[in-house]
């Protein structure tokens, strides 16, 4: 079973991502509230997958990213930013170099889902 870290400070929608995700029985999902506990927590759990949202207090989603992709142990994680605002500003923002995709909250579950799957398969496809 896939691995999958959610780094979101919205406990609501991790719980429910959490939920949806494991309800169809296709990940174990693990969350971390905040970017310094991200880190950590994929240091230690070495997630399959982190859905990653942007805007967090203290360390924001950008800089968990910027860190974790500079780390030879954790570059190669695929990473779906998952965050509620999308636009033309903060996408130039974003290091689209190390993003295998990113979604606008709330997402669809079973479109989430979906998604998780394609990145997997182009992984698989890569390797």
């Amino acid at each position: 079973m896939k691995k999958i870290l959610i780094i979101d400070d919205e406990k609501r929608i991790c719980d429910i991502v959490k939920a949806g995700l494991e309800h169809m029985g296709a990940f174990e999902v693990n969350i971390a509230f905040n970017g310094e506990d991200g880190i950590m927590n994929v240091k230690s759990l070495n997630p399959d997958l982190i859905l990653l949202d942007i805007n967090m207090p203290g360390m924001n989603g950008i800089e968990v990213l910027k860190i974790l992709k500079r780390d030879e142990n954790t570059k190669a994680i695929p990473v779906i930013i998952l965050t509620a605002i999308i636009n033309e500003l903060n996408k130039k923002d974003l290091p689209v170099e190390y993003i295998d995709q990113y979604l606008e909250k709330p997402v669809d579950l079973v479109f989430l889902k979906t998604t998780i799957e394609e990145v997997f398969k182009k992984l698989g496809e890569r390797s």
